[in-house]
């Protein structure tokens, strides 16, 4: 249950990651070209932590798939 609400919550940083680089592209003030970088940069990096988190919660059995079976 632990590893669902960290997926969750991850996935909702990313999330407010992608709008608010969409808001400061939109303003197109001055100074906002490194904010949006900046964001787009923390929705790569929290990206690349959600794989991880993935990889390392199916490699010790707490999450398993369950895909179509053929």
């Amino acid at each position: 249950m632990l590893v669902k609400i960290a997926v969750i919550a991850v996935l909702v940083v990313i999330v407010f990651s992608l709008f608010g680089a969409l808001r400061s592209l939109v303003r197109n003030q001055e100074g906002d070209k490194q904010r949006t970088v900046k964001m787009l940069a923390y929705r790569v990096g929290f990206s690349a932590l959600l794989l991880v988190m993935l990889g390392v919660a199916f490699a010790l059995g707490w999450i398993q798939p369950h895909g179509l079976k053929g």
